[in-house]
């Protein structure tokens, strides 16, 4: 079936221009590119796995914002934000019409009725549980600008539409205030975003390095502009598939657990996984998770020990040690 992006295309909402770059503005993974194959086409992406993705395929990608365009499609994130300021510099930068593509879950719904107040919108098309709307050029929406990363915390910055971008997450708290003194010389913060559980981890006097590894750079830069510790390391890449060998005496994660909006427990398993791989053979792992999450099972097949140490109705605070090598269990 065709997408919408080619069904828009073949009935003429828009067309890709004769001369100029078009710019995908973070489209994700399974977003089927292809009918923009005939332009000179540049994808801006700040998400590690969504990045590699079109890598992959061969394509343009940058995690720099680009500065011109003659044509821009923004791909609507979950925060309606962070989509108003794609939509904001996507206006700053293009000469021709921008297409805005969103699921209805993504808000596509009141981001085109907010449009709608302030610029022309020359086509719609609702196919698929979503809708791709084009705007002609000219259209001003500097109150919509990214504002960039807003202290969220003691000295702490979180860019707008990352994960828990206006205060610290309470399950990130409740892991934070239960670490111990001495958490070995070497630590990694998986899934680190803008460095919460870092900052936590470096207030420790055996710490020598702690490695934030996050996937979403925007939250990484922010990390990295907060946290000026020397013993602190950045790394931007999916955590799951970090090729590092095993190095870490501990191992503090608050592991996502969405794809998109529905919940997904494999997600934190390959959090585990990845902890069981990176951790030194006596190492430790200390992890948060939502209280309905089913972990423990998986905790005991892939560690020696494992067992909650805390918590509340919401959440519970795991630790496990002894990571067993891949293909063992007691």
């Amino acid at each position: 079936m065709a997408s919408r992006l080619e069904t828009a295309l073949a009935e003429g909402l828009f067309a890709l221009p004769a001369e100029g770059a078009t710019v995908a503005l973070q489209p994700r993974a399974g977003t089927d590119l292809t009918p923009l194959n005939d332009s000179a086409l540049e994808v801006f992406q700040t998400f590690r796995p969504d990045y590699e993705a079109f890598e992959r395929k061969g394509l343009a990608v940058t995690t720099d914002l680009p500065d011109s365009a003659a044509l821009t499609l923004v791909f609507l994130p979950k925060s309606r934000a962070y989509a108003e300021a794609l939509i904001a510099h996507a206006a700053r930068i293009t000469t021709g019409p921008i297409v805005i593509d969103g699921q209805k879950t993504d808000g596509v719904e009141s981001i085109l009725k907010a449009l709608r107040k302030r610029a022309e919108v020359t086509g719609v098309l609702s196919k698929a549980h979503g809708k791709l709307a084009v705007l002609a050029p000219g259209a001003a929406f500097d109150d919509w600008a990214d504002p960039g990363p807003q202290p969220v915390a003691p000295g702490l910055l979180a860019p707008i539409g990352t994960f828990s971008a206006d205060h610290p997450d309470p399950g990130s708290e409740r892991l934070a205030a239960a670490l111990p003194e001495k958490l070995g010389a070497h630590v990694a913060d998986l899934g680190a975003g803008w460095g919460f559980l870092a900052r936590a981890i470096l207030t420790r006097a055996t710490v020598e390095t702690c490695t934030l590894i996050e996937a979403e750079k925007r939250a990484l830069d922010a990390a990295r502009r907060a946290i000026t510790d020397p013993r602190a390391r950045f790394e931007w890449a999916d955590a799951r598939s970090w090729g590092a060998p095993a190095q870490f005496d501990t191992i503090v994660t608050n592991p996502p657990f969405h794809t998109d909006r529905a919940s997904d427990p494999a997600l934190g398993q390959a959090f585990i996984d990845a902890a069981q791989r990176l951790l030194k053979p006596k190492g430790q792992l200390f992890l948060v998770a939502n209280r309905h999450l089913p972990y423990e099972r998986h905790l005991a097949d892939r560690f020696g020990e494992a067992a909650e140490i805390g918590g509340d109705r919401s959440y519970k605070l795991l630790r496990a040690a002894r990571p067993r090598k891949t293909g063992t269990r007691a």
